[in-house]
């Protein structure tokens, strides 16, 4: 099969399954089959374009010109590639949780949802792969819009609430900054199209470079950047397969995916390095990283907690994007990867004891993890991964940010992820630690209370596994990542 053509099929192809999915409505065997067939065939696709890309094949193709210069067109680069290889592995465990998580919870409206997730992974594969801003925002601003329907999906009056905080936030920062930065890049450069090493040395003042690049940091609302953060908690009234989707697999993971692609193919790291360009700019990720992190430690309902986690963890990546140096780069695009399994591990842990017990608070799980044991564990693997422990994946992104700093003589920057991993340790670990060891409240006992339904079980274990082995064996999203910030 032609390059062109595989890289069409895998974009496309989840738009087919929501088709199906849509058909087969009637019956929910042949609907989560078709869900699951679909799924797994995109996991089969990415590591096939991951293979023969790094054997050197090109792959790119142009669907049209609306605009004489503007085309919507797709190309694969090497940071597309590691975002692709992310969300497509990760869709095919999201949609096994997702089975049991709807079924055992009774959910409502589950053609809608798998619709509409499977419309999401469409756009988010298109936005890895776009080969200029024009693409890229097309389809950034549609998967805003198919996930809408997934972040209200209970229909209620908080649902409806966090919906609309949702868009509000996402349609406001995109059009009315995110837009506002595009077309500046056009009028100054005449091109919107990714390049190595950028496209605005010597065609932008150094003095406006850093406006410029504000404009696209606030304006990227998914990478939750405070103070444009307020989206990400109002989503967490969706259900968990939602949560999980928007915190690991797609739309904060395009939020600054987005961020570090214009940092490197629009800006270019010398262009950032020896102008300075993002000297203020990376303390408001900085501050981000430690206020979310305070947040967090003040939340009991669990999945808020987890939200201001991701809102913490985003801007480390934001961080390493604005450091710019080849070490922060490789950090930032590895955090993409190990961030994501850690954390889809967290909320599948979370949604597990949802479905078992229907506990949301921290406060109520004392002694639980006894009762469910599979789960607590899973759920300590992720959080040692989110601390960047030895051992656990999560180690090597944080290591090299780490380095980032170092190379661009910012120390104060690695006090502050020294920092924020202790606090990532005093607002997480006390979970896994009191769900073990701490006695039950009111002396009760959860004999009656099992593990959550057997899909659930599996796709933690796979995740949390996961967490493991990209500890000693990181080598495809490395490789990706050390290309991606202009390595060979």
């Amino acid at each position: 099969m032609s390059a062109e053509m595989l890289l069409q099929i895998t974009i496309l192809l989840p738009l087919l399954g929501a088709i199906g999915i849509v058909i087969a409505h009637r019956n929910p065997d042949i609907r989560e089959t078709v869900t699951l067939i679909t799924a797994s065939l995109i996991a089969v696709l990415v590591i096939i374009i991951a293979n023969r890309f790094f054997q050197g094949e090109t792959f790119a193709f142009t669907v049209a010109e609306p605009i004489p210069g503007i085309s919507i067109a797709f190309k694969i680069e090497a940071l597309g590639m590691l975002f692709a290889l992310v969300a497509g592995l990760l869709w095919i465990v999201t949609s096994i949780y997702a089975i049991g998580y709807m079924r055992g919870h009774k959910e409502e409206n589950q053609t809608r949802f798998y619709a509409a997730f499977a419309i999401a992974i469409s756009c988010t594969l298109a936005i890895a792969f776009s080969d200029n801003l024009f693409t890229l925002f097309l389809f950034y601003e549609l998967l805003t819009l198919s996930t809408y329907p997934l972040v209200a999906h209970a229909g209620n009056e908080d649902a409806r609430k966090g919906g609309r905080v949702y868009l509000g936030i996402l349609l406001g920062t995109s059009i009315g900054l995110f837009l506002v930065a595009i077309l500046v890049t056009w009028l100054v450069t005449g091109s919107i199209t990714f390049q190595q090493g950028g496209i605005l040395a010597n065609k932008l003042d150094p003095a406006w470079a850093g406006l410029l690049y504000a404009l696209f940091l606030f304006g990227i609302g998914k990478a939750a950047v405070m103070p444009f953060h307020r989206w990400l908690p109002a989503a967490m009234v969706a259900p968990t397969p939602v949560s999980a989707l928007l915190h690991a697999v797609a739309v904060v993971k395009a939020g600054v995916f987005t961020l570090l692609k214009i940092t490197i193919y629009i800006f270019g790291s010398d262009f950032i390095l020896s102008n300075d360009v993002t000297g203020v700019l990376v303390w408001v990720a900085a501050a981000t990283i430690l206020l979310a992190s305070l947040i967090a430690m003040s939340k009991d309902n669990l999945k808020a907690r987890l939200a201001y986690s991701t809102v913490s963890q985003l801007s480390y990546i934001a961080l390493g994007a604005m450091l710019a140096s080849k070490s922060a780069l490789i950090g930032a695009s590895m955090h993409i990867a190990m961030h994501a399994f850690s954390k889809i591990t967290l909320f599948f842990a979370a949604g597990a004891i949802y479905v078992a017990c229907h506990k949301k608070l921290i406060s109520e799980l004392d002694g639980l993890g006894r009762a469910m044991p599979v789960t607590f564990a899973a759920f300590l693997i992720g959080t040692l991964s989110i601390i960047g422990l030895p051992l656990f994946g999560g180690m090597w992104s944080k290591w090299y940010l780490a380095l980032g700093a170092v190379e661009t003589g910012q120390l104060l920057l690695v006090a502050v992820l020294m920092l924020s991993s202790l606090l990532n340790i005093a607002y997480l670990l006390p979970i896994p630690i009191r769900g073990f060891f701490s006695k039950p409240a009111n002396g009760k006992h959860y004999s009656k209370i099992k593990e959550a339904p057997k899909t659930i079980l599996l796709a933690m274990l796979i995740t949390s596994s996961a967490c493991v082995i990209l500890f000693f064996y990181p080598d495809p999203f490395y490789q990706l990542a050390k290309l991606a910030a202009g390595g060979s």
